[in-house]
């Protein structure tokens, strides 16, 4: 994928990232899911679809066997580990390979839609247009983005480290800004901080499951950053938290 507004127009691909973003980034805390559910998220009955799916790690997160589910993600290797995922555990979740602003599902099929870290890579317009299409009278659209903070050592020595090997990365301000979008009126937005328990090895994942680094680098390019990074945090303990915050925007539509 090439965005011009976003790494300066630098190439990157999340499928790269499928087997790291599935084991290292389901780090959502239990607040969002809660709000999720407080939101009509995977009631019983209704229908949800999960925009931008990835791994699956919302659906899976929120699996509830008398609603029904669909994920939706452009990267074939995603959705392929979502799928297997989904059929170890014999979760019924509907699974399609499709961009997000043209997924060819039926009009008027959802009750509530979500897009988590990802609605800033996406056509807005296209997309207000395809959410109006998919989504039912009264139902819900809501956006959820999640980023740890610069105010914590060692989120801000691996950023950095990041920004040295891979100067193109533009990190977190898209995100964070385009939860105070107004894609359609009477837009809710709350946001909220959380420490999140990681280990070296976690961290490492996390940040290896980031757009900076193996969705982007080359090879070489990675495999220096990966040493310099996990030489880095020998420098600090085993286990810690990092500072996150996290947003939630929804619209009544």
């Amino acid at each position: 994928m090439e965005l011009k507004r976003i790494d300066g127009g630098k190439s990157f691909d999340w499928g790269l990232t499928s087997d790291e973003y599935a084991k290292y980034r389901d780090i959502y805390p239990p607040e969002l899911y809660e709000k999720l559910r407080e939101l009509g998220v995977a009631a019983d009955g209704t229908s949800w679809l999960d925009l931008g799916t990835g791994t699956g790690i919302l659906p899976q997160n929120m699996y509830n066997e008398n609603a029904f589910i669909t994920g939706v993600d452009i990267a074939e290797e995603q959705i392929s580990f979502a799928r297997r995922k989904a059929e170890e555990n014999g979760w019924r979740i509907n699974y399609i390979v499709a961009s997000a602003d043209s997924t060819n599902l039926p009009d008027r099929s959802f009750d509530t839609i979500t897009a988590a870290q990802c609605f800033w890579y996406f056509d807005r317009e296209k997309m207000k247009s395809e959410i109006s299409r998919l989504i039912r009278p009264n139902g819900k659209f809501i956006k959820v983005y999640l980023t740890y903070t610069l105010d914590n050592e060692i989120a801000s020595k691996s950023h950095q480290l990041v920004k040295q090997f891979n100067t193109s990365w533009s990190p977190a301000s898209s995100g964070a800004k385009d939860m105070f979008d107004d894609l359609f009126d009477g837009r809710i937005t709350d946001s909220f901080y959380c420490d999140i328990p990681f280990t070296r090895e976690s961290w490492h994942g996390r940040m290896c499951a980031c757009r900076g680094t193996l969705a982007s680098m080359r090879k070489e390019q990675f495999d220096a950053w990966n040493a310099a990074h996990e030489k880095m945090l020998r420098e600090y303990p085993k286990a810690f938290t990092v500072k996150h915050k996290l947003y939630i925007s929804y619209f009544n539509i």
